[in-house]
Protein backbone atom coordinates (compact mmCIF):
# COMPACT_ATOMS: atom_id res chain seq x y z
CA UNK A 1 0.00 0.00 0.00
CA UNK A 2 1.44 3.36 -1.01
CA UNK A 3 1.76 6.46 1.19
CA UNK A 4 -1.25 8.36 -0.21
CA UNK A 5 -3.48 5.35 0.49
CA UNK A 6 -2.05 5.04 4.01
CA UNK A 7 -2.90 8.71 4.60
CA UNK A 8 -6.45 8.07 3.40
CA UNK A 9 -6.75 5.21 5.88
CA UNK A 10 -5.30 7.40 8.63
CA UNK A 11 -8.02 9.99 7.91
CA UNK A 12 -10.66 7.28 8.30
CA UNK A 13 -9.12 6.08 11.57
CA UNK A 14 -9.07 9.64 13.00
CA UNK A 15 -12.83 10.13 12.46
CA UNK A 16 -14.13 8.25 15.53
CA UNK A 17 -11.50 9.87 17.76
CA UNK A 18 -12.47 13.31 16.48
CA UNK A 19 -16.13 12.53 17.11
CA UNK A 20 -15.49 11.20 20.59
CA UNK A 21 -13.68 14.34 21.73
CA UNK A 22 -16.32 16.60 20.20
CA UNK A 23 -19.21 14.64 21.72
CA UNK A 24 -17.84 14.22 25.26
CA UNK A 25 -17.97 17.83 26.48
CA UNK A 26 -17.60 20.88 24.25
CA UNK A 27 -17.53 23.12 27.32
CA UNK A 28 -14.15 21.54 28.09
CA UNK A 29 -11.68 23.63 26.11
CA UNK A 30 -9.10 20.80 26.07
CA UNK A 31 -11.57 18.42 24.37
CA UNK A 32 -12.47 21.05 21.77
CA UNK A 33 -8.81 21.76 21.03
CA UNK A 34 -8.00 18.05 20.73
CA UNK A 35 -11.03 17.59 18.45
CA UNK A 36 -9.90 20.57 16.37
CA UNK A 37 -6.35 19.24 16.09
CA UNK A 38 -7.63 15.81 15.02
CA UNK A 39 -9.91 17.38 12.42
CA UNK A 40 -7.11 19.58 11.06
CA UNK A 41 -4.69 16.64 10.85
CA UNK A 42 -7.33 14.57 9.06
CA UNK A 43 -8.06 17.48 6.68
CA UNK A 44 -4.37 17.96 5.93
CA UNK A 45 -4.04 14.27 5.04
CA UNK A 46 -6.62 14.89 2.31
CA UNK A 47 -4.48 17.57 0.67
CA UNK A 48 -1.22 15.69 1.18
CA UNK A 49 -2.42 12.31 -0.12
CA UNK A 50 -3.77 13.86 -3.32
CA UNK A 51 -0.63 15.91 -3.86
CA UNK A 52 1.66 12.90 -3.33
CA UNK A 53 -0.46 10.66 -5.55
CA UNK A 54 -0.35 13.13 -8.45
CA UNK A 55 3.29 14.19 -8.00
CA UNK A 56 4.66 10.64 -7.81
CA UNK A 57 2.12 9.02 -10.13
CA UNK A 58 0.71 6.91 -7.28
CA UNK A 59 -2.93 7.25 -8.31
CA UNK A 60 -4.74 3.98 -7.69
CA UNK A 61 -8.32 2.77 -8.02
CA UNK A 62 -8.27 2.25 -4.25
CA UNK A 63 -7.34 5.91 -3.74
CA UNK A 64 -9.89 7.18 -6.26
CA UNK A 65 -12.61 5.30 -4.41
CA UNK A 66 -11.50 5.52 -0.77
CA UNK A 67 -10.23 9.13 -0.72
CA UNK A 68 -13.70 10.63 -1.37
CA UNK A 69 -15.21 8.14 1.07
CA UNK A 70 -12.75 9.20 3.78
CA UNK A 71 -13.65 12.85 3.10
CA UNK A 72 -17.35 12.04 3.41
CA UNK A 73 -16.77 10.19 6.67
CA UNK A 74 -14.85 13.11 8.14
CA UNK A 75 -17.20 15.88 7.08
CA UNK A 76 -20.33 13.86 7.89
CA UNK A 77 -19.01 13.17 11.39
CA UNK A 78 -18.36 16.88 11.88
CA UNK A 79 -21.80 17.94 10.61
CA UNK A 80 -23.43 15.37 12.89
CA UNK A 81 -21.46 16.76 15.83
CA UNK A 82 -22.59 20.29 14.97
CA UNK A 83 -26.19 19.11 14.64
CA UNK A 84 -25.95 17.25 17.95
CA UNK A 85 -24.86 20.45 19.67
CA UNK A 86 -27.63 22.53 18.05
CA UNK A 87 -25.32 24.39 15.69
CA UNK A 88 -26.44 22.92 12.37
CA UNK A 89 -29.88 22.55 10.86
CA UNK A 90 -31.03 18.97 10.34
CA UNK A 91 -32.36 20.06 6.93
CA UNK A 92 -28.96 21.43 5.85
CA UNK A 93 -27.22 18.28 7.08
CA UNK A 94 -29.77 16.10 5.29
CA UNK A 95 -29.14 17.97 2.03
CA UNK A 96 -25.41 17.33 2.45
CA UNK A 97 -25.95 13.65 3.28
CA UNK A 98 -28.36 13.17 0.38
CA UNK A 99 -25.77 14.47 -2.06
CA UNK A 100 -23.16 12.17 -0.55
CA UNK A 101 -25.44 9.11 -0.84
CA UNK A 102 -26.34 9.94 -4.44
CA UNK A 103 -22.70 10.40 -5.44
CA UNK A 104 -21.67 7.22 -3.61
CA UNK A 105 -24.46 5.34 -5.39
CA UNK A 106 -23.27 6.56 -8.78
CA UNK A 107 -19.70 5.57 -7.87
CA UNK A 108 -20.90 2.06 -6.97
CA UNK A 109 -22.78 1.74 -10.26
CA UNK A 110 -19.66 2.89 -12.10
CA UNK A 111 -17.47 0.47 -10.13
CA UNK A 112 -19.85 -2.36 -11.03
CA UNK A 113 -19.18 -1.52 -14.66
CA UNK A 114 -15.42 -1.45 -14.12
CA UNK A 115 -15.18 2.35 -14.06
CA UNK A 116 -13.76 4.56 -11.32
CA UNK A 117 -14.89 8.17 -11.23
CA UNK A 118 -12.42 10.63 -9.75
CA UNK A 119 -13.61 13.66 -7.80
CA UNK A 120 -14.56 16.69 -9.89
CA UNK A 121 -13.42 20.26 -9.27
CA UNK A 122 -16.85 21.06 -7.79
CA UNK A 123 -16.42 18.13 -5.42
CA UNK A 124 -13.00 19.40 -4.39
CA UNK A 125 -14.31 22.93 -3.85
CA UNK A 126 -17.16 21.49 -1.79
CA UNK A 127 -14.78 19.49 0.38
CA UNK A 128 -12.39 22.41 0.92
CA UNK A 129 -15.21 24.79 1.85
CA UNK A 130 -16.77 22.23 4.18
CA UNK A 131 -13.46 21.59 5.94
CA UNK A 132 -12.76 25.31 6.41
CA UNK A 133 -16.33 25.90 7.62
CA UNK A 134 -16.03 23.02 10.08
CA UNK A 135 -12.71 24.29 11.43
CA UNK A 136 -14.27 27.71 12.01
CA UNK A 137 -17.33 26.06 13.60
CA UNK A 138 -15.14 24.05 15.98
CA UNK A 139 -13.19 27.18 16.89
CA UNK A 140 -16.50 28.82 17.71
CA UNK A 141 -17.07 26.29 20.50
CA UNK A 142 -14.26 28.11 22.29
CA UNK A 143 -15.49 31.09 24.32
CA UNK A 144 -14.40 33.61 21.66
CA UNK A 145 -17.84 35.08 20.91
CA UNK A 146 -21.14 34.94 22.74
CA UNK A 147 -22.83 31.58 22.12
CA UNK A 148 -25.70 33.06 20.08
CA UNK A 149 -23.20 34.69 17.69
CA UNK A 150 -21.20 31.46 17.43
CA UNK A 151 -24.37 29.49 16.67
CA UNK A 152 -25.46 32.02 14.01
CA UNK A 153 -22.06 32.01 12.29
CA UNK A 154 -21.91 28.19 12.37
CA UNK A 155 -25.45 27.78 11.03
CA UNK A 156 -24.67 30.22 8.22
CA UNK A 157 -21.51 28.33 7.28
CA UNK A 158 -23.40 25.01 7.31
CA UNK A 159 -26.13 26.43 5.04
CA UNK A 160 -23.52 27.81 2.62
CA UNK A 161 -21.85 24.39 2.69
CA UNK A 162 -25.17 22.72 1.90
CA UNK A 163 -25.76 25.00 -1.10
CA UNK A 164 -22.26 24.33 -2.48
CA UNK A 165 -22.80 20.62 -1.80
CA UNK A 166 -26.10 20.57 -3.72
CA UNK A 167 -24.49 22.41 -6.66
CA UNK A 168 -21.59 19.93 -6.70
CA UNK A 169 -24.08 17.06 -6.53
CA UNK A 170 -26.02 18.43 -9.49
CA UNK A 171 -22.76 18.77 -11.43
CA UNK A 172 -21.82 15.18 -10.56
CA UNK A 173 -25.20 13.77 -11.60
CA UNK A 174 -25.22 15.80 -14.83
CA UNK A 175 -21.72 14.62 -15.80
CA UNK A 176 -22.53 10.99 -15.02
CA UNK A 177 -26.16 10.80 -16.11
CA UNK A 178 -25.31 8.25 -18.81
CA UNK A 179 -24.15 5.84 -16.09
CA UNK A 180 -27.47 6.22 -14.33
CA UNK A 181 -29.46 5.64 -17.53
CA UNK A 182 -27.38 2.58 -18.45
CA UNK A 183 -27.52 1.00 -14.97
CA UNK A 184 -29.25 -2.37 -14.92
Amino acid sequence: MNTPNKLTLLRMILVPFFMAFMMIDVTNIAFVIIGLILFIIASITDAVDGHLARKHNLITDFGKFMDPLADKMLTTAAFLVLMHHGRASAVAVMLILTREFIVSGIRLVAAGGGKVIAASWWGKIKTIFQMIAIIVAILLFLPIFPENVSVLITETLVWISSVITVVSGYDYVAKNFDLIKEAK
